[in-house]
């Protein structure tokens, strides 16, 4: 049997009560920790470090919201495909007018050019500086080796999902590191974290920034489309047993995601909001990081960087088969899909557009296009006749309400903001 194969009858196994122990529940992970690549990549990289630099620990509360949030539309994400075997983009278009779904379909698919350029982009200057090459070479060598890696998913979804765990791993670990380097201040970071505040119109950008890039649209319709095929439920007690699998493996993998991303804005914090607070770009973090943290600090900053950018571009591309497949039903190559995804990256280099610049204001375009996949989201899981038994309690309905408004309201004070409109409160 193929490794695929293998995990089907494992969790067959499992399901069975044939099988049981750590390892047992290992065979369900997969789905959550792919998705949870895309809650990491270079975009959070970018607004992380000048989140860290420019204001301190005073927007760790924003990571903990985006977080938060984004672990309840995941696992919403992930029910939908495993109760109705229909991915999000799916249940869209046989349930919108056809012209509601085109919108919703460009939207979605700006906004995973938006997610390929920061992660491309991402890796591209990760491997720039670890090899002092031209930006244009490390995007070179991006397209091959993530192009390599989408390859292995015609092998079944195992192994990507094996090959994704490890890129999480190799980004952990290092993290975990820098936080031995930094000088942490752990009353702060605590007061950060329980603290909301938006002390000027560069702090809510930068927080719309950080909901963008934790939050991330495509990963919303991804992970309906990983578990709709994953398995074949032969009964209701296997979907409710699923189901249940499904989300402690949401809350594990996105809460590693968050761990991340607050370790990313306490390093930047503590490295750089002390005398280099007008740190905004990731090339100058690393240039810094040596002289402040030390050579290995800096090296693990750029090892993590490279991982992030190919791991979550591949995801990304994932992402882009399933809302065209979804939407308007039409498959094309992989090789195509990746260059039509990479290519808005190519021309931000080839006009010279700042990278760091770049990967922020995508991130903004992202939660701008956020909205669609979580409403969307929302009425189908208050939908009995989609949902059935498993449709969503009150008491979760209100809390996706609540966070999609949430999201709704930072973006339209972002736009106020952009407008040159005057909002009280913030300078």
């Amino acid at each position: 049997m193929t490794l695929t194969e293998r995990t089907r009858y494992g969790i067959s196994e499992v399901l069975a009560g044939r099988k049981r122990g750590p390892g047992a529940a290992l065979l369900f992970a997969g789905p959550a920790i792919i998705a949870s690549i895309a809650y990491m990549d270079p975009g959070n990289y970018a607004t992380n470090i000048q989140a860290g630099a420019g204001y301190g620990y005073g927007l760790l509360w924003v990571v903990l919201l985006a977080n938060i949030i984004a672990m309840l539309f995941q696992a919403l994400s992930a029910r939908l495909g495993l109760v109705t075997g229909k991915n999000l983009a799916e249940h869209c278009r046989e349930s919108f007018p056809k012209p509601v779904v085109w919108v919703m379909w460009v939207i979605s698919e700006i906004a995973a050019m938006a997610t390929d350029l920061a992660e491309f982009l991402g890796a591209a200057i990760g491997l720039a500086l670890v090899f002092n090459i031209p930006l244009i070479a490390g995007m070179g060598i991006t397209a091959i080796v993530t192009y390599g890696v989408l390859v292995v998913e015609q092998r079944g979804f195992r192994p990507m999902e094996l090959i994704i765990a490890a890129f999480v791993a190799v980004i952990g670990l290092c993290y975990l590191a820098e936080l031995f380097f930094a000088p942490v201040d752990w009353t702060s970071a605590a007061a950060g974290l329980t603290t909301p505040q938006l002390v000027d119109t560069l702090a809510l950008t930068i927080a719309v920034g950080i909901i963008g890039a934790t939050v991330m649209p495509h990963a919303i319709f991804l992970h309906s489309g990983l578990t709709q095929n994953r398995f074949t439920v032969t009964s209701e007690d296997d979907r409710r047993r699923l189901l249940r699998y499904s989300n402690i493996e949401v809350v594990l993998a996105l809460g590693v995601a968050g761990a991340i991303n607050m370790a990313m804005v306490m390093m930047a914090a503590s490295a750089f909001h002390q005398g280099h607070s007008e740190v905004a770009e990731i090339e100058t973090a690393y240039h810094l990081l040596t002289p402040l943290l030390g050579g290995v600090a800096a090296t693990a900053f750029l090892v993590s960087l490279i991982a992030s950018g190919i791991s979550s571009s591949v995801v990304g591309t994932m992402a882009g088969q399933i809302i065209m497949q979804g939407f308007v039903n039409f498959r094309i190559p992989i090789w195509l899909r990746r260059v039509i995804t990479m290519a808005p990256a190519f021309v931000v280099v080839w006009l010279g557009v700042n990278a760091t610049d770049a990967l922020v204001i995508s991130q903004v375009i992202l939660s701008l296009a956020l909205p669609v996949p979580m409403i969307a989201l929302v009425i189908f899981s208050t939908r009995p006749s989609i949902m059935g038994v498993y449709t969503i309690k009150p008491l979760t309905r209100w809390l996706a309400v609540i966070g999609a408004a949430v999201v709704l309201a930072l973006n339209m004070l972002l736009l106020v903001a952009t407008f040159g409109i005057a909002i009280p409160g913030l300078g």
